[in-house]
């Protein structure tokens, strides 16, 4: 199910484009390229919508589904991080209480910067 990246019909979004980048480090680190990636619990924005971070565009090029326990050395780097052990402490101190569910089911967000 991993590289599946292109479903004829996604789920409903289940928030907005804004919300999906907004750590202020993440938000640098998109802008700077290290960040290509985001994964959500749910739907953030559609296949081909522009998502602008301090007044630059990024369009959403993939949405896919995944396991926390798929998620690669390489994902975590998308993700801006050196590697997935890195990542994986970051997202547990971002939620408090949450566990590192190997069966839980995230969505992907794949972005690339719009060239004007």
């Amino acid at each position: 199910m991993r590289h599946e990246k292109n479903f004829e019909s996604l789920p409903e979004k289940t928030c907005t484009i804004e919300k999906l980048v907004t750590i202020p480090e993440d938000v640098e680190k998109v802008i700077n390229g290290q960040k290509t990636a985001t994964r959500r619990n749910g739907i953030y924005a559609d296949i081909g919508e522009v998502m602008t971070l301090k007044g630059k565009n990024f369009k959403v090029d993939a949405i896919y589904p995944q396991y926390l326990g798929d998620v690669t050395e390489e994902d975590a780097k998308k993700e801006g991080y050196n590697n997935l052990e890195e990542y994986k402490q970051a997202i547990l101190g971002i939620h408090p209480g949450m566990r590192w569910v190997p069966k839980m089911r995230v969505w992907v967000h794949e972005y690339s910067p719009v060239n004007a």
